[in-house]
This record gives structure tokens, sequence and C-alpha cells, in this order.
């Protein structure tokens, strides 16, 4: 029997709840995923764990019994009430009602860190589809006290993610993600493991925050803004793409970068390694 079934649809029918399609909601209900969730991301009695989306609690519950601490961020205020029913007695617990966008957690972070109790910090979440590349960019970009961040998401995006700059999957999203974590996917998740079924395939990923750079420059807002412009017009060439976005000031000073670099002329964007579009960020 499948426990985290039959816990969800009482919970749903207890609360009178549907799942909130424009919130992305779908509840997860196989225990095996939950277990490989909790696994992956080695939870010890000294960590802050923060949930982001935890919806009916399913995972909550789970976390709390191995983290130090665990901090709920949910926006959705019917579910505020079922978390704070089914955790009230628990001590470990706190909930945030707030969009995750929104909240500093910088702050949260260094106001848990010091009263003494947690010294890591984990993100472990079943993130809502509809944007996940805004937050796992704010948790990336804010350069957060972070050890790892596991999160399930829409497999098509999790294999950019993860992907090595260079290899197929590579998008303008894979250098950033390369830049700032080691990532790895951990599972593939069939629809069916949800209710309601979404449209597509899951994938559990880790990325595990990085304790050194990835590689040295001189401007990492300026690399990044070129990676950017490379990637706006996916069929050309870098060459083209950043002559047309003016990062290059003319074709032939852009030939003349590449060439220094021995970079070849006809060589696409999603090609180059995260030392290459350095290197031309640091001349440039």
């Amino acid at each position: 029997m499948n426990n985290i079934l039959e816990e969800t649809k009482f919970i749903m029918k207890k609360y009178n709840i549907k799942a909130n399609k424009s919130l992305g909601q779908n509840f997860l209900i196989s225990e095996e995923v939950v277990n490989t969730i909790v696994e992956s991301s080695q939870i010890k009695k000294e960590d802050l764990v923060i949930e982001i989306g935890p919806g009916l609690g399913t995972l909550t519950k789970f976390l709390l019994e191995k983290a130090g601490k665990v901090i709920c961020i949910e926006l959705d205020n019917k579910m505020i009430s079922i978390l704070k029913d089914r955790f009230s007695l628990y001590n470990n617990f706190e909930i945030i009602n707030d969009d995750v966008l929104k909240v500093d957690l910088k702050n949260i972070i260094s106001k848990e860190k010091s009263n003494g109790q947690i010294q890591n910090v984990k993100i472990v979440a079943n993130l809502p589809y509809y944007i996940t590349t805004p937050i796992i960019m704010k948790l990336l970009e804010e350069e957060l006290e972070l050890e790892s961040i596991t999160v399930m998401i829409q497999k098509e995006v999790a294999d950019r993610l993860i992907a090595t700059p260079g290899e197929k999957n590579t998008g303008a999203i894979t250098y950033s993600v390369y830049y700032y974590a080691i990532s790895e996917g951990i599972l593939e998740v069939p629809n069916n493991s949800f209710i309601p079924e979404p449209e597509v395939t899951s994938k559990v990923i880790k990325l595990a925050i990085r304790k050194g750079k990835a590689v040295n420059l001189k401007d990492k807002e300026k690399m990044f803004k070129i990676i950017k412009n490379a990637f706006m017009q996916k069929r050309k060439t870098l060459l083209n793409s950043l002559t047309n976005s003016k990062t290059f000031k003319s074709k032939q000073d852009g030939i003349e970068i590449l060439n220094s670099l021995q970079i070849s002329e006809n060589i696409r964007p999603e090609e180059l390694s995260l030392e290459q579009f350095a290197k031309i960020s640091d001349i440039l």
C-alpha cells in the first residue's frame, strides 16, 4: 500500500483541496521519490533545511525527522493552514507565508547560523515548474551560504541546468549553474508519481555549491551578459550573435578576438566552454 497516496487523498478530502493550476501545484505521491530526495540531500541534525513550496507537507514530514530545523516558504494560504495543523507539534518547524522570490534568504540564513546550532544550510524542494529558473537563479546569484540545492523540476529544464557547457543540452543557464555549482542528475520521475499528473516528466537534481571559483575572471556580470547575448539568437554563430548585439564593436573586431584565443569563427555559442567565455569577457 502506498501510504503517501492514501495520506494525500485523506488531506485533500479533509481540507477540501484541489491542486491550484496557476501555482503549478502537483502533489507528489511516490514514496520512492520522496525517499530519494531526502537521502540525496544528506541531511544531518546540524542542518537548516529551507523547503520551497511544501504544499501539503509530504516531503516536509521526512525533512523534519532529519534536520535541526526546517523553514518552509509557501505562497498559498490554503496550504499554510494545513502545514500549521500537520506540524504544530514539531519544535523545529517554521513557516513563512510569502513568495520565495521576495524573501530575504541571506538575512534568514545569517540569523539561523548566529545561534550556533546550525552549521550547514540546504535547499530541498519540489519546485513549481512555471518559476523554476528564476528561483534557481536567485539561490545561486545571491551567493547564499548554502551547501546544496536538491530539487525536483521539469526534466527538460533539468537536463539544460546540469549539462556540462559544450554538451548538446547547453543553454545560457547551463553556464550560470556550472559557474556556481557542481551538478548531478539523481532520478527521473514519471508523471504518474503525482496527483494530478503533470503533462511532463520530472527529474530530481542536486547542485553542490562550489567552495572555490569555477573560473577566474575580471568581471562576472560582464561575462554573463556576453553569454546571454550569445544565446539570444540560438541558430547563429557566436561571431554573428556577438556582432549583432554590439558586444563586438564590429565583425572584424570579433574575428580578431576569436583568432587571438584560437576559437573558430564558425563556432556556435553552445560549443564554448565557460573558460572560453571568461577569456572573451576579459579581453572586452
